[in-house]
């Protein structure tokens, strides 16, 4: 008895297996990549699969009207965390359980979105690491412009989730830069699938935009048909994450999603060695990138303006 009591307070329960629920609207080999540096930071942390933590993972696979049945299918489980991408993942969460803490690794918009209180003190179960995504989808639109000399048009692929909290906080900002920018948006719903996707495109160009750009994680596990997509139509894009421009995409601004996982991951070690999400205030990216793929701009026939590519963190040839 002496000995337990002399024990630290985060010390790890001897012998106990700890469950880690993932929770995601895309598919696992979507998430494949930001999952392995997940558990890599896990490891690194002391975490050992099937030693002291197992995983239980739910995929919506891009139907988002599942989400609220898979939450609480971790929560019948009695996982001991939670970790999810988006906001309307972690709003589903959150609505299954008020005890069991959520990790969120990249929401754009934590507070305006109501799933913490606020930054410094997130209170509740939930806490995180924002994406910063209503910001920077502003900057996007604007080095968008930048880059596509005489650019008139943008349109906005979004999926079709009216009232999704964490999108209309996205789009309403991008009209409102849209409007300072002398740009017309024209915003498209279109469902995830590949024969959807495809569609897009072509009102798209129906409707003569000169570049592209989406809102939400979702569309990220299909990255690699996306980028595709803008090559077949002649269509400049940028994009969130820089794994688009890994699959042959034209540009991304923004934070690095892997690293933001190895983050979420630092969360969770601290909440299974008895911090309370409550406690842990909600960390923002400090480090952005812009990131331009000059075979890709070949491909669509697009020059960069020079004044562009000065401002480019890396620029592929």
């Amino acid at each position: 008895m002496l000995f337990a009591l002399c024990l630290p307070a985060d010390a790890q329960q001897p012998g106990k297996v700890f469950r880690i629920g993932f929770l995601d609207q895309s598919t696992p080999s979507g998430m494949a990549g930001l999952l392995e540096a997940f558990r890599q930071e896990l490891s690194k942390l002391g975490w050992i699969e099937k030693k002291n933590i197992a995983f239980e993972y739910r995929f919506a696979e891009q139907k988002s009207e599942r989400l609220h049945e898979l939450a609480a299918d971790l929560v019948r489980l009695k996982v001991d965390v939670i970790v999810g991408a988006s906001t309307s993942v972690v709003l589903a969460a959150k609505r299954a359980t008020t005890t069991i803490p959520i990790v969120f690794t990249s929401s754009s918009d934590p507070v305006g979105a109501g799933l913490v209180a606020s930054l410094a003190r997130p209170g509740g179960n939930v806490t995180g690491l924002s994406g910063l995504g209503v910001e920077l989808n502003t900057k996007r639109l604007e080095v968008l412009k930048d880059a596509v000399p005489k650019l008139a048009r943008v349109g906005l692929l979004r999926p079709p989730q009216q009232g999704a909290i964490a999108d209309e906080l996205q789009v309403k900002e991008l009209r409102l830069a849209a409007v300072t920018l002398k740009l017309k948006l024209e915003e498209m719903e279109t469902k995830l699938d590949p024969k959807s996707l495809e569609s897009a495109f072509q009102r798209a160009k129906q409707k003569q935009v000169g570049a592209i750009m989406t809102i939400s994680r979702p569309f990220f596990a299909e990255r690699k048909r996306f980028v595709e997509l803008a090559g077949k139509f002649q269509l400049p894009s940028i994009y969130q994450q820089k794994e688009y421009v890994d699959e042959g995409g034209l540009m991304s601004y923004g934070t690095d999603t892997v690293d933001l996982y190895r983050h979420a991951a630092v969360y969770v070690d601290k909440i299974l060695k008895g911090s309370k999400p409550a406690d842990l205030p909600v960390e923002q990216p400090t480090k952005f990138e812009l990131i331009i793929n000059l075979k890709a701009a070949k491909q669509i026939g697009l020059t960069i303006p020079p004044n562009v590519l000065a401002r480019a963190d890396r620029v592929i040839k």
